[in-house]
């Protein structure tokens, strides 16, 4: 092989190596994005945990941390309340308790939805649903996504139907059989 030979040879595995180069930086810099994405992601996983670890104690599960704003947490397991009981002095009264019976509870969100539900005969869209929400009780604020976790809860339990339209999803309610 001829030096007039073997340099347009060199110089084509000089371009393939830099061009080779390029792409693993270009590549570790995804993968770097990536594993900072899947941290970020693991943190947020993280702090739901965190949150489904505090709230486990309620009586109804489904009940989200945004429909107890004004509601006494009066909630315990037989368990822990028979515990922190045998620990209170005598003649102690439990304060929650004592404001818990003073306060009217506010209807659950669930029921609400399902009431605005029952006064339609056509599928309704969850933002029309939350619309009409804010409208009849100005005192609820639930968020867009908290209203459709509500409604996805309601058909998880059958009380409510789905109907989905390319990428829409409508709700009704579910039509009582009569009894039989």
């Amino acid at each position: 092989m001829t030096s007039k030979s073997a340099a347009p040879l060199r110089s084509r595995l000089v371009e393939q190596a830099a061009s080779d180069l390029e792409e693993n930086r270009r590549r570790q810099q995804e993968l770097a994005d990536g594993i900072t994405v899947l941290k970020q992601e693991e943190a947020l996983l993280t702090d739901i945990l965190s949150l489904a670890e505090r709230y486990r104690g309620f009586a109804d599960p489904s009940r989200l941390p945004e429909q107890l704003q004004d509601e006494p947490a009066v909630t315990k397991t037989k368990r822990t309340a028979a515990k922190s009981s045998s620990r209170r002095p005598a003649g102690s009264t439990d304060a929650a308790k004592a404001g818990a019976k003073g306060k009217s509870r506010r209807p659950l969100l669930g029921d609400l939805l399902i009431e605005l539900l029952g006064k339609h005969h056509e599928p309704r869209l969850a933002k029309e649903l939350r619309d009409e929400l804010l409208e009849k009780h100005p005192d609820r604020d639930p968020t867009p996504q908290v209203v459709r976790n509500t409604l996805e809860s309601l058909v998880a339990k059958g009380r409510i139907q789905r109907h989905k339209q390319q990428r829409t999803v409508m709700y009704t309610l579910v039509e009582k059989q009569p009894a039989g």
